[in-house]
């Protein structure tokens, strides 16, 4: 995984709702508008993808998932998107911010598909996760071994890949986990695996659980009404 402070990045997660009267504007005007947050997004130099949650979810419609080398740089494209015809119909639903860090029960981690460039699976699952203070009171080697049965476990499932970024101090959860998979089943099948291990024990928090399905700028706006 990342091995110095020049590759770390931080992660945002702003998942937004659609104020209805967005659909009331002119097809034309929507258009335009769409472009115009395409080019502001993809002016802004910083790492993002695109995903629709539209008709899965009852509090958000999209996401926009950022990752960038500052908190600034998050914020700049941000506040541009806020200025633009879109982002005067756009509302705030979830905000998760996190960071990434090299892993302690993994010596010899990939770097995170998203960081890579890895190309973009049909799904994401994005969610927060918290494990009970109890888990950080056990023994390191305890802690170890638990984590190995986890990891094991994960390996059945090659097809999914794991971006896991820290939020410790920063956010309101330990972690931001994000599953990339194209079939979304086989990332249902992983999910009750692990709640047989032993870590599922030390979890005190992991959801909501967000499917989001990808989805390019312009038509992810066009198919919002």
């Amino acid at each position: 995984m990342e091995s110095n402070n020049e590759e770390q990045y931080f992660f945002n997660f702003s998942f937004f709702r659609v104020d209805p009267k967005w659909r009331w504007m002119a097809d034309l005007a929507k258009d335009e508008s769409a472009k115009e947050v395409e080019n502001v997004i993809k002016n802004s130099g910083i790492k993002f993808r695109t995903y629709s949650t539209l008709g899965l979810r009852d509090d958000a419609d999209f996401l926009f998932w950022f990752a960038a080398k500052t908190v600034d740089e998050i914020q700049k494209v941000i506040e541009k998107l806020y200025t633009t015809v879109f982002g005067k119909y756009i509302i705030p639903a979830k905000t998760y911010l996190s960071c990434t860090r090299p892993s302690i029960y993994i010596k010899s981690g990939k770097p995170l598909g998203f960081i890579v460039d890895e190309e973009m699976k049909k799904h994401v699952i994005v969610y927060p996760f918290t494990k009970t203070r109890e888990w950080y009171l056990l023994p390191k080697e305890e802690r170890q071994s638990i984590m190995d049965e986890h990891i094991e476990v994960s390996r059945k499932y090659p097809q999914i890949i794991l971006n896991t970024t820290y939020s410790f101090g920063i956010h309101d959860e330990d972690f931001m986990l994000a599953f990339e998979v194209d079939e979304i089943r086989d990332f249902q099948d992983l999910i009750m695996d692990l709640r047989e291990t032993r870590v599922s024990k030390y979890v005190q928090k992991d959801t909501p659980m967000i499917v989001c399905v990808k989805k390019d700028i312009v038509p992810l706006i066009g198919s919002l009404g």
